[in-house]
């Protein structure tokens, strides 16, 4: 093997939402370091912290948690994401979207079907309206016209 080329041993995707742009990177081996902090199998880490620390608003936890059991991968694989832009709303989508693209590409033949049904692997293109010229401001808004 060449002096520059290095064995992954990782397999990684990226969930986009709205602004927010999530790199995931899904850990083969059953122990991974990162940034100094060993990795085992189940972790999520999400920029540094555990997932539940990050997405701490009561109403996430049950999002990230119907995907890790509909999925199976609850203790299987450790997994770490940086995620930056946007709101927590939006990044929440994107790791869901970058966990099921990192599934997809590890075992396509037993994640695919599962990630299709549940609409995992569906990308929500909707976007934030720009502003428009002459309209007060806000995309849709007329500036109201005097009557007299």
């Amino acid at each position: 093997m060449p002096r520059n080329q290095t064995v992954k041993s990782y397999v990684f995707a990226v969930g986009r939402r709205r602004e927010a742009v999530a790199r995931v990177r899904l850990y083969n081996a059953a122990k991974a370091v990162i940034n100094g902090v060993g990795l085992k199998k189940g972790d999520i880490i999400v920029n540094n912290k555990p997932i539940q620390e990050y997405f701490r608003f009561g109403p996430y936890a049950p999002i990230y948690n119907k995907f890790i059991l509909s999925t199976g991968i609850s203790g299987k694989y450790p997994l770490s994401i940086k995620v930056e832009g946007g709101g927590l709303n939006g990044q929440l989508d994107a790791v869901i979207l970058g966990m099921a693209r990192v599934l997809d590409k590890l075992d396509r033949e037993k994640f695919h079907k599962i990630l299709r049904d549940h609409g995992y692997l569906t990308r929500d293109a909707r976007k934030r309206e720009r502003r428009k010229v002459g309209m007060g401001g806000k995309a849709r808004r007329k500036k109201q016209s005097p009557k007299r």
